[in-house]
């Protein structure tokens, strides 16, 4: 085979330039900027006019260089999820997500609009990467091409970021969205095409997931001027996980009596999964394959639940407070334990140790106190072993239904706490004979808001293939220090044609 040599990105550049003139022009497909001709995307990203052809079904269509005509979608900027990795330190909690192989500058924005929290992912591009570089021409620049709105070379890179807002506090969510100007962008109703500068008109489309895209559609049309299209919340909660879990290293791990360990996650065996979703509520989905999944259990105790409660017997004024309060609270004042009733001894015929909770919150039946008695900070972490031990029963019971291993719990009940994630572990473990393991995501209450953000192009893994092919081949390399992937492409010609013909 031949060896590559020189400057590999050039000689693929003058290669596409001479079938370009030979090619192009005896199908008299002149590529030219004329504002008379049609756009049309390949997926390597190029945007190449030609003349308007007759027939229009099934989308616009392009030429191969071997002069087969192939059907393409349009100039829609696409997501390249290859090599994404997770930005930041191991403790981090819902770090940024790198994209290093971004090219399209997209301008997408999802959200999560839950009973409680909303949760907002929005996409944005490397500022600090300079395109002035002489080798790092535009397509226009290199082939007197058009490449309309689109940036789609040299790669730019980019990132996407992760943040929360309290669902009633809706109005500093949509402060937001307007300061940073996340809403100027997306799709557009009356066009197939993406235009990542377009101005905030009714035309504008964002989309949303979970109850709050029913709930509040008037009031985002009415602040920010745009419609919402509306997401299957379990669809964008599946979706979400198996992005996280098929494509970045060091999302999930376990924690366990404080001490956390990534997993390594087989992507050939990460099928079929149980995924437990704690949000105001819980769901319990047993996850088959991308799009394939079932909820089959849940429960009405979750982190509403938890709130709700605590606000009602503290004076905390939010959920971080609450939860943040339970660090310093000792349950045993308010919980009854195995020790309470056996007279400090274990019962250890069934397995059950003297500090076993007997009842939550047991003790106030006995105790002469009222409710301003007891330490808030107490009340906190019996509510917190309450939930979250019932929670972890209730989901290995669903595995051991079903006879799985792998348990993903997610939700912003977790918030990365640490004695949260313990006691859902010691549940599971315990409950199990050690059979069966809790894994945490770090970006555990984005399942959703992430699937609803991959959902713009209907992103499923199989799409990433095409990355994959492109990654053999990498466009970016002589400019980033990066490597060729793959055994090496037989010639020039070879070489070339992928650009024109992944599909």
């Amino acid at each position: 085979m031949a060896r590559l040599t020189g400057d590999p990105v050039l000689e693929i550049d003058d290669k596409i330039e001479e079938l370009q003139n030979n090619d192009y022009k005896n199908n008299n497909n002149s590529i030219s900027s004329s504002n008379n001709k049609n756009e049309v995307t390949d997926k390597a990203g190029l945007v190449v006019r030609g003349e308007e052809n007759s027939n229009k079904q099934g989308g616009e269509r392009a030429m191969t260089p071997a002069g087969n005509p192939i059907h393409k979608s349009g100039s829609r900027p696409q997501l390249d999820l290859s090599k994404a990795a997770i930005q930041g330190n191991s403790e981090e909690r819902h770090p940024d997500i790198l994209l290093p192989n971004q090219s399209d500058d997209i301008s997408h924005l999802a959200l999560d609009i839950g009973g409680s929290l909303i949760k907002l992912v929005y996409f944005s591009r490397h500022e600090d990467r300079s395109i002035d570089d002489k080798r790092k021409k535009t397509v226009q620049e290199r082939f007197g091409i058009s490449n309309g709105n689109r940036r789609s070379y040299p790669i730019l890179g980019g990132r996407l970021h992760f943040v929360k807002f309290e669902t009633s506090k809706l109005n500093e969510c949509l402060d937001f969205i307007s300061s940073k100007q996340l809403h100027r962008g997306g799709r557009r109703i009356d066009s197939n095409h993406w235009n990542s500068v377009a101005p905030a008109t009714g035309n504008a489309v964002i989309k949303v997931t979970g109850g709050g895209a029913y709930k509040y559609a008037d009031l985002f049309k009415e602040r920010l001027g745009i419609s919402i299209d509306k997401e299957d919340e379990m669809d964008c909660l599946v979706a979400g996980a198996n992005f996280l879990l098929k494509a970045i290293r060091h999302e999930a791990f376990t924690h366990m009596e404080g001490h956390k360990e990534f997993v390594q996650i087989d992507h050939n065996d990460l099928f079929p999964y149980l995924l437990v979703t704690i949000g105001s509520g819980v769901s319990i989905i047993k996850v088959d394959g991308d799009g394939k999944f079932q909820r089959v259990s849940g429960t009405n105790v979750g982190g509403g639940t938890y709130w709700g409660l605590g606000r009602l017997l503290t004076k905390y004024n939010s959920f971080d407070e609450l939860l943040e309060s339970s660090q310093r609270g000792d349950s045993r004042t308010i919980d009854m334990l195995v020790g309470d009733i056996y007279g400090g001894m274990d019962y250890s015929k069934i397995g059950l140790s003297a500090s076993t909770i007997a009842s939550s919150f047991g003790k106030a039946i006995s105790d002469k106190k009222e409710l301003e008695d007891y330490r808030p900070e107490d009340i906190s972490l019996s509510l917190l072993r309450m939930i979250s031990y019932n929670i972890g029963q209730i989901s290995y019971l669903n595995a051991l239904r079903f006879g799985l291993k792998r348990i993903f719990f997610g939700g912003f009940f977790i918030r990365g706490h640490a004695y949260t994630m313990d006691t859902i572990s010691f549940a599971i473990h315990f409950w199990s004979r050690g059979e069966a393991q809790a894994m945490f995501l770090r970006h555990e209450g984005f399942l959703g808001a992430l699937g609803a953000f991959m959902s713009y192009e209907k992103h499923g893994f199989d799409d990433l293939m095409v990355h994959h092919l492109v990654e053999r081949f990498p466009m970016g390399a002589p400019y980033t220090g990066g490597k060729i992937h793959g055994p090496p492409l037989g010639d020039l010609n070879e070489k070339a044609s992928i650009l024109f013909n992944l599909a």
